[in-house]
């Protein structure tokens, strides 16, 4: 059994997903303006792509947005990720 907090729908409505940004304090989630992510090296893109590490690879496929959104809809649903 989990010992998270049950927040109120309305509550997760609004702050699902994403944490406060440590640096800035920013609530708001930003939003990247981009269509690729710079990989450290060849090995580090073979994971990526090879699915052994989560990390960004192209915006169409995953970018720290629509991360965001993911983790915001199953706390919607009830569903942990």
């Amino acid at each position: 059994m989990s010992d998270a907090p049950k927040y109120h729908p309305d509550t997760l409505a609004l702050h699902a997903g994403y944490e406060p940004d440590p640096t800035t304090g920013s609530r708001a989630v930003p939003i990247y303006y981009t269509t690729s992510y710079q990989f450290q090296d060849a090995d580090h893109a073979a994971r990526l792509f090879a699915l052994q590490e989560f990390g960004n690879i192209y915006t169409r496929i995953m970018n720290p947005t629509t991360d965001v959104f993911e983790k915001h809809i199953a706390a919607l649903e009830g569903i942990g990720l």
